[in-house]
């Protein structure tokens, strides 16, 4: 019985192909073809207008110098989105549910956030290790808290949210029979 609740998340397959190859495949029919003009019909339109709302959305509480982020940023909005808006077609299923695609996507961008901080403002991303006010017997205790805390955040958030993400499709499936 429970191996019929977990059987939602296997990939379906047609004729010996795996369906998630079709739906993963499907999107890239709606990304711009390159053109050496700008706006070349509406969908084309229709594409820049998302990617510029899209854009200006992630950069609003950035300063200057964080908009040399806007690429990667909206790249990773724009692949999130499709992935996820995979999971509403029929027999099809959400890569996002499984933790090795949590955790590809959640090292790389932890340790890049980590290491910029350190690069920028290294005396401000140290000093996160150690509250103010802390009593002096207490400081190498909560340093090495701190550290560990620091280096486990990208697998306790990755976890989470999978967890979260395979709970909610597990309810559906509970529910519906």
């Amino acid at each position: 019985m429970n191996l019929s609740f977990f059987n939602q998340f296997t990939s379906p397959y047609l004729l010996g192909i795996p369906l998630i190859l079709l739906s993963v495949l499907f999107p890239t029919l709606l990304f711009p073809t390159p053109n050496n003009r700008w706006i070349t019909n509406r969908l084309s339109t229709l594409q820049l207008w998302l990617l510029n709302l899209i854009t200006k959305q992630l950069m609003i509480p950035l300063n200057k110098k964080g908009h040399k982020w806007a690429l990667i940023l909206t790249s990773l909005m724009i692949l999130l989105l499709t992935i996820n808006l995979l999971g509403l077609l029929p027999y099809t299923f959400t890569p996002t549910t499984q933790l090795s695609m949590n955790m590809a996507l959640a090292f790389p961008l932890w340790l890049a956030t980590l290491l910029t901080g350190l690069r920028n403002q290294p005396t401000t991303s140290l000093g996160h290790l150690l509250p103010e006010g802390t009593p002096t017997p207490l400081i190498p205790a909560l340093i090495m808290i701190e550290t560990a805390s620091l280096l486990i955040r990208p697998l306790a958030l990755g976890v989470r949210l999978t967890a979260n993400l395979t709970a909610g499709h597990l309810l559906i499936q509970l529910i519906s029979t």
